[in-house]
């Protein structure tokens, strides 16, 4: 799949129902949250979750997120690597190897 082929998707599928003016940061926060309690829900009484249900919600999760980056104009790649390279300096791997341990307490 080509490098931009799911935000060029979404680009289009959000200007086709012009639902863009919906997409205030705010709202678009609200929903990441919204949709990150029915993908827990998924495993509310049981770590064996529907499968499809959990891809689903995943799906909307990722998707509101996506929207959230391009709206306030930030790669997601970008910001992801960029998180990764400070998450990795507070965790380097010699001291945080096989634990759980918050940074602050390695």
């Amino acid at each position: 799949m080509a490098e931009n082929a799911v935000r060029d998707a979404l680009a289009s599928f959000v200007a086709e129902r012009d639902w863009a003016q919906f997409h205030s940061p705010e709202n678009l926060a609200k929903s990441i949250s919204i949709e990150a309690g029915e993908l827990l829900e998924c495993f509310q009484w049981s770590s064996a979750a529907d499968p499809d249900r959990v891809t689903d919600e995943l799906a909307d999760v990722l998707t509101y997120c996506l929207l959230l980056a391009d709206r306030m104009g930030l790669d997601a790649d970008t910001i992801v690597l960029d998180k990764l390279e400070r998450t990795r300096a507070k965790y380097p791997v010699d001291k945080a190897r096989g634990r759980s341990t918050r940074y602050d307490q390695l």
